[in-house]
């Protein structure tokens, strides 16, 4: 290979370190250090220009316990470089070298550009051939390869600190770093960045959610089947860096200003009062399977990185898939639970996040005979003291598991139990009710014999992935055209209801409905022991218009239309109320388990169950549908003094006479909310609660929800 120097110096190589990993910022110059078991040569090339050749081409000589390092003297943060790693090209055992090709740091801080065109120089081989993944591309892609930057870790992060929030506080708040203010209706100074999503923050402060979960911001890699439908992986599930923080959301100022302007979005967030989750995928990478792109891990030592199989002839030349992305990490192998684990530091060291939203999580914890919940991963997480501090928040599905309630005791988990009961009791579904009094009182079955409470379930129920809860209340099936699969893709499973209309309409009925079964929605969620999630937008009724898969939707499908949030501005201040409710009577943030016990001495159970008529509701009863429960506002120190809440649930579709608890003299019922009332109505100011007449009985009408409190 021939090689380019720098112009006009020597460039000072020396042995450098094996440790740290990735390229490290010293006052002489840049350690670069890069693992790989199998190679037989490694290469480090520095570039000038994100699309120019090389100006040097560096052999490494050094390689010390499978970590091939130098240092080179002079390189200073903001130098381009790259890596090509030679060795056996043997794809039927799984090794995949080829000295033809760029290839990504696992390490690197941040990323040039975005790959682009790069499907007709990733594999040189006939499109119908059954072997094509057997031969070896000699075409060099250097060129269009995006470059990895050398970054100074340094920052003005004026004493920021983390707020710290308990999780029995935390309301989280899903949400697109891009999608948020990408929409011209935004009205920021830079639509869909990090910069413009800090231009919201009051907006935030005001709903009074105090933690943010991004949707993944990891460096990610657009498909080429995507891009030739004039599609984008929108949501980014398809990772090329887990070190380095999306391009696509910079300003573009300058290469790497990505880095800075995360962190000042992520300081002016806990200025707020306001923590960072971020959704982090790793369980498989932007390689995709054997007739994917070799872009970073599959060339750099494949035997390594990925979870191979394969039959006696060809034991590694496919990919276990897990994940339905056509690989998946091999999260058994010490280098890679080491690479994870040095990612998630350095997110939580150097970018300051408050935690961590890991996608299908369950193949985190994946061996030879399936899921394990003591895996290695899992050790190795809760003996490392960063990140024992940071919130850990598991998806714990994959493409072949279900593990919701199976995750260590340091791990909250998104709670699917609690989505799928509560979309079924809300629609009007029979036989729900005996699940939903599980679920409201913070899902013990699944989180209560492990040493967890009731906050490490995390309650939602829609999130990024399927409807948005106005398109929960109006579609009846999933609408995905605009994703150019024949609405193929997506779940066909919605456990939604349209009320009666398929999509939009004018219907005033129809839509007075949707809007308050979307009321029933989000108090069922926040007033439920737990750690509620709501999906950004759903405060004021954000449309896909039916699409349950938006995944390559960058466009007004997806983006956050804030014309619409002022049009259903009723709806946004009915959600900052149902929050600040559960701020007021705290026995509604209460995330320990509601087990029906009298904790205090004063006679009371934490919650008391009851029928309509003030028995014991009938669990079994497949047609009933109306829940009530009174909580013990005592049990939780409050400006309230004691008091109690009464609850109705009303998913009926008729009337429902509802007698009400005695209480002590001259303590009275009086209601706070009734969300069958106009918009607007639903809600009592503190202190002006209504009294209920006659005092022992509330007619709840239908499909609603009302809150009353006794004091």
């Amino acid at each position: 290979m021939a090689r380019a120097r720098r112009h006009q110096t020597k460039t000072v190589i020396t042995a450098g370190s094996f440790f740290p990993l990735g390229a490290t910022v010293q006052p002489e110059g840049v350690n670069f250090a890069i693992y790989s078991r199998d190679a037989s040569e490694v290469q480090l090339l520095l570039f000038d220009r994100p699309n120019g050749p090389p100006t040097d081409v560096i052999p490494i000589a050094n390689r010390t316990k499978f970590v091939w390092h130098t240092f080179v003297a002079g390189v200073k943060p903001g130098q381009l470089y790259g890596y090509k790693v030679l060795g056996d090209f043997d794809p039927a055992a799984g090794k995949r070298f080829n000295g033809a090709k760029l290839l990504i740091d696992p390490y690197a801080k941040a990323l040039s550009h975005k790959a682009t065109n790069l499907g007709n120089l990733l594999l040189a081989y006939d499109a119908a051939s059954a072997d094509r993944d057997l031969s070896r591309d000699a075409r060099d892609n250097s060129h269009l390869v995006p470059k990895a930057i050398v970054v100074d870790d340094a920052f003005d992060w004026r004493g920021d600190v983390s707020p710290a929030i308990p999780l029995q506080r935390l309301i989280i708040y899903e949400v697109h770093a891009r999608g948020f203010t990408a929409h011209p209706s935004s009205r920021v100074k830079s639509p869909g960045t990090y910069l413009g999503f800090t231009e919201k923050i009051p907006y935030l402060k005001s709903l009074g959610v105090n933690a943010v979960e991004l949707l993944p911001a990891h460096e990610c890699h657009v498909e080429d089947f995507l891009r030739g439908k004039g599609l984008t992986n929108y949501w980014g599930y398809s990772t090329l860096g887990f070190f380095a923080p999306e391009s696509a959301y910079g300003t573009g100022r300058k290469p790497g200003c990505q880095v800075a302007e995360f962190k000042t979005m992520v300081r002016r967030l806990h200025r707020a009062g306001i923590e960072v989750i971020l959704d982090v995928v790793y369980n498989h990478t932007a390689e995709g399977n054997e007739l994917g792109p070799t872009l970073s891990f599959r060339g750099i030592d494949n035997r390594t990185y990925y979870c191979l199989t394969g039959g006696p002839r060809d034991p590694g030349r496919y990919y276990a898939n897990y994940t339905g992305c056509g690989n998946s990490l091999n999260l058994t192998n010490p280098a890679v639970i080491r690479l994870v684990l040095d990612s998630l530091r350095y997110w939580v060291e150097t970018m300051h996040l408050d935690g961590f939203r890991f996608d299908l999580a369950s193949v985190l914890g994946r061996d030879a005979s399936g899921f394990v919940g003591s895996a290695a991963f899992f050790h190795a997480v809760a003996q490392d003291p960063v990140l024992q501090r940071v919130k850990l928040i598991a998806e714990p599905w994959d493409l072949g598991t279900y593990q919701v309630g199976n995750f260590p005791v340091d791990w909250s988990e998104w709670n699917g139990r609690f989505r799928d009961t509560v979309r079924r009791f809300v629609k009007g579904d029979g036989g729900t009710v005996r699940d939903l009094g599980a679920r409201l009182t913070g899902s013990a079955d699944l989180y209560g014999d492990d040493g967890r409470s009731a906050y490490n379930s995390v309650n939602f129920v829609t999130c990024h992935d399927g409807f948005t809860l106005w398109d929960l209340v109006s579609y009846n099936r999933k609408h995905n055209e605009a994703n150019l699969e024949d609405n193929r893709d997506g779940s066909d499973d919605t456990t939604s209801w349209n009320c009666g209309a398929e999509g939009e309409t004018d219907e005033l009925g129809v839509n007075r409905l949707r809007q308050q079964l979307a009321k029933n929605h989000v108090c069922v969620l926040l007033f439920s022991a737990g750690t509620p999630m709501l999906l950004g937008g759903d405060e004021f009724l954000r449309t896909q218009r039916g699409n349950n898969n938006a995944y390559c939707q960058d466009n007004e499908l997806s983006h956050f239309d804030w014309d619409r949030a002022a049009a259903n501005r009723w709806m946004v201040e009915f959600v900052r109320k149902a929050i600040a409710l559960t701020r007021r009577c705290t026995i509604l943030q209460r995330r320990k388990f509601l087990l029906g016990r009298d904790l205090d001495s004063d006679s009371v159970s934490d919650i008391t169950w009851y029928g309509a008529d003030l028995g014991r509701p009938a669990w079994d009863d497949p047609e009933l549908r109306t829940l009530c429960y009174q909580l013990d506002g005592s049990e939780e120190p409050s400006d309230l003094g004691d008091y109690r809440l009464f609850l109705i649930l009303n998913a009926d579709h008729r009337v429902q006479g509802v007698k009400l608890p005695p209480l002590p003299e001259p303590q009275c019922w009086r209601r706070i909310l009734d969300t069958s009332l106009e918009p607007g109505e639903e809600w009592c100011d503190p202190g002006r609660e209504v009294a209920i007449e006659p005092a022992d009985q509330y007619l709840a009408n239908p499909r609603s929800v009302v809150v009353l409190i006794g004091n």
